[in-house]
């Protein structure tokens, strides 16, 4: 998937913090097309994440669905350890994929670090979101770079999205 002009050799932008950070979203009906990836204990198998988003993008842009880079959302719920639910954010329905719509309030931090510090970063949520007078439903995580983007850039933003009561 390239986010960027062909000259680049960044294939994701550069990550702005601030819109997500502490912030409470209110979603009704949000648009997604749901993907599947298989994983070992959380971890995606080698090269399934990659398949599954460069499909996922191109299922989009073939349907002109595909939002502007700046509103590009991809989160990640992990159900099980052995697998993982993708939800791309799109502008319309997707023909020959699994639509999905979400509703519901969600509180958001962003956090920087490797991606097995997800259970500390589930801690502080659960601070946070208590401190907010919620009660956290369910967690979807939106890991905001690609390795190498992060690399490059030298942050690996992830923020983590608590739907609450």
């Amino acid at each position: 998937m390239r986010t960027q002009d062909d000259e680049s050799k960044d294939c994701c932008p550069k990550f702005e913090p601030s819109p997500w950070e502490g912030k409470t979203h209110q979603w009704k009906e949000k648009l997604f097309i749901k993907g599947i990836v298989p994983q070992l204990f959380h971890i995606p198998l080698p090269g399934t994440m990659k398949r599954t988003m460069g499909r996922m993008w191109q299922a989009a842009e073939q349907a002109d669905a595909a939002p502007a880079i700046q509103d590009f959302l991809a989160i990640a719920y992990d159900p099980s350890p052995w697998k993982s639910e993708i939800y791309m954010a799109v502008t319309k329905e997707v023909p020959d994929n699994d639509n999905a719509k979400l509703t519901g309030t969600f509180l958001t931090r962003v956090f920087d670090g490797p991606y097995n510090a997800v259970p500390k970063w589930i801690k502080e949520m659960d601070r946070f979101v208590a401190s907010q007078g919620k009660i956290t439903k369910k967690y979807y995580f939106y890991y905001t770079t690609c390795p190498k983007c992060a690399k490059k850039y030298g942050h690996n933003y992830v923020v983590a999205f608590a739907q609450v009561d």
